[in-house]
């Protein structure tokens, strides 16, 4: 009987720490090359689920979503929020009229994006390698609904696992802020 109860007790533990990473964290690949050098092709990501469940996205956070656009699970880095104004031209991208300071991204960008004003609950998205990047300079920002949680850290493959950071090389003002709470953010 003992045995039995030790089973029981054993399999009860095991099944809510398997539920409870299940809430709080997923594992994602990395197929293309939008985020280089940052994120390479062939990483593995465990993302924190939890992120903006109690606060919202920052800039310079790296965020996997959902594209409808694209039927698939993306993973970019957020430039500007809601209320923000931003554009890219002669090479630089502009939040709120100050150039951005990007010592992550793979080259500048080689187009030129009309400003635009974010609007509410939807975020502004750049690929790293801003030039093999299909994000929002194309005309499309990604609903506050369609983020899955922030990227965490890579633990595959073994010689590239590290916890990922995130930028914050911009500073600003935005014109609309949305309710901001506790973030659960582990960096």
């Amino acid at each position: 009987m003992r045995i039995f109860r030790e089973m029981v007790i054993t399999l009860l533990i095991a099944v809510v720490i398997y539920c409870s990473l299940q809430i709080t964290i997923k594992s994602f690949k990395v197929y293309n090359i939008s985020m280089l050098p940052t994120i390479q092709p062939g990483d593995h990501i465990i993302l924190n689920k939890l992120a903006y469940k109690f606060g919202t996205p920052k800039r310079g956070d790296i965020i996997i979503f959902y594209s409808p656009r694209h039927q698939e699970d993306l993973i970019k880095r957020v430039i500007a929020v809601p209320g923000d104004s931003v554009e890219v031209k002669k090479g630089k991208v502009l939040v709120n009229g100050q150039v951005l300071n990007e010592p992550y991204i793979l080259e500048q960008p080689r187009y030129t994006m009309f400003e635009q004003t974010i609007g509410p609950n939807t975020y502004f998205v750049l690929g790293d390698d801003r030039n093999n990047s299909d994000d929002s300079h194309n005309g499309w920002t990604v609903p506050v609904e369609n983020i899955i949680g922030q990227a965490w850290l890579v633990y595959w493959p073994p010689d590239r696992c590290r916890v990922i950071q995130h930028s914050s090389s911009y500073i600003g003002k935005a014109t609309f802020q949305p309710d901001r709470c506790l973030c659960l953010n582990p960096f």
